[in-house]
């Protein structure tokens, strides 16, 4: 019996380090894919612009600024309070009226001056009478890792010489976006943009619908926080919660310091980590995102809600699809989520701006990436396509 235990137990142990084994090889030829990913961008922008590629932190590009500038910041988005509880007031955008360090795709960390409710905007677009554009949608909206001209608000400024108010923020879903166009919708809007990304929507309408503050726009038809009138509330909030960040960042790299010192010996702390089998046990504690039916009924219920909201602004709302680098860098995509969603446009009778399609015309739809790799976002023509098709559409 003891010698059938055992048998057992080795026949157990071999097969879990086997899969850590695995794990480890997996995630090796993944790393090095991305440092020579990592590599022949950083060539090909010096090639092209002659400089070095940007490779500080934000915090470290934050550390340099605030010398320069007291009125700097790191942008601080709304998504981060999702699990944050008694909270007097839920943050809808950044804070207000300051130099806000973005991201870091193209080879430069993208910068921006927030306007007085915390969005990318140039504050004096909430003073016209008329709003050509309201745009409501996450990092791509937010207009991610490019500056002014070329995210895409801007460039729908440029293309139709009218005003576009861009309320995007990064790490938004569906129900952030569905508030903010609550709080800050103004009267005075024509077009109504909703921007849909395909890569991660749906993954944060699954985390959104757990929060009791946003049920809140979700649920009752009156509620609304009247931020505009609490940018201060706002601001003071999220000032404490980027110094926090901040110290534990600090925190962070002062432990790195001395981990390496604890450690010394590279090979030892690795074989640490391969007996305590870290790597098998985060993969089980894994959960992917199921999109059933219910997420789709509730998008549904979050774009039915926005029409009715647009169509009582007498406004009219255009629903923007996304698409994302991965599309275009496998052989199987699946196209199951694209359906519904279309399918839902569609029967909701909502006016489409697919991208998809737009992309699919073009014999490379991976220029609009910067170079040509993967990345969360567009570069400049990527993001000056998408503004590009939406004016011809309002257009015509």
């Amino acid at each position: 019996m003891l010698r059938y235990f055992a048998i057992s137990l080795v026949s157990i142990l071999f097969s879990l380090y086997s899969f850590e084994s695995f794990i480890i090889f997996k995630e090796q030829k993944v790393s090095n894919q991305i440092s020579n990913n990592h590599l022949l961008k950083e060539n090909t922008y010096k090639d092209r612009t002659g400089k070095n590629w940007d490779n500080r932190t934000r915090f470290q590009i934050y550390e340099n600024l605030k010398k320069i500038n007291n009125n700097v910041v790191i942008r601080f988005q709304p998504s981060y309070f999702l699990n944050k509880k008694n909270l007097s007031i839920f943050p809808l955008s950044g804070i207000s009226n300051s130099e806000t360090i973005h991201c870091n795709e193209n080879g430069y960390f993208s910068i921006y001056q927030s306007d007085r409710y915390g969005f990318n905007n140039p504050d004096k677009e909430w003073n016209d009478k008329e709003i050509e554009y309201l745009l409501i949608g996450d990092s791509f909206t937010h207009g991610s890792c490019v500056n002014r001209p070329n995210d895409i608000a801007s460039v729908l400024r440029s293309l139709s010489n009218k005003s576009a108010l861009n309320l995007g923020y990064g790490g938004n879903g569906p129900m952030i976006e569905y508030a903010t166009l609550r709080e800050y919708i103004a009267p005075n809007v024509k077009n109504i943009l909703w921007l849909y990304c395909e890569s991660n929507d749906l993954f944060e309408l699954v985390i959104e619908r757990q929060n009791q503050n946003l049920l809140k726009y979700f649920n009752e038809a009156n509620h609304n926080q009247n931020l505009k009138n609490r940018q201060k509330e706002v601001d003071k909030l999220l000032y404490q919660n980027f110094e926090k960040e901040r110290l534990n960042q600090i925190k962070k790299e002062e432990f790195k310091i001395k981990e390496k010192s604890i450690k010394n010996d590279k090979l030892k702390y690795k074989i640490l980590k391969f007996i305590r089998l870290d790597r098998t046990k985060k993969m089980f504690k894994k959960k992917d995102a199921i999109y059933d039916d219910i997420i789709f009924d509730e998008f549904e219920i979050i774009l039915q809600n926005s029409l009715n909201l647009t169509k009582t602004n007498n406004s009219k709302l255009i629903f923007v699809y996304i698409p994302e680098y991965r599309r275009y860098n496998s052989s199987n995509y699946s196209d199951e989520n694209y359906n519904k969603i279309i399918s839902i446009v569609k029967k909701l009778n909502i006016d489409l701006v697919d991208m998809r399609k737009v992309f699919d015309n073009e014999n490379n739809p991976k220029i609009f990436f910067p170079f040509e790799q993967f990345a969360w976002h567009y570069n400049e023509d990527g993001y000056k396509k998408v503004a590009e098709a939406i004016y011809n559409f309002t257009k015509n």
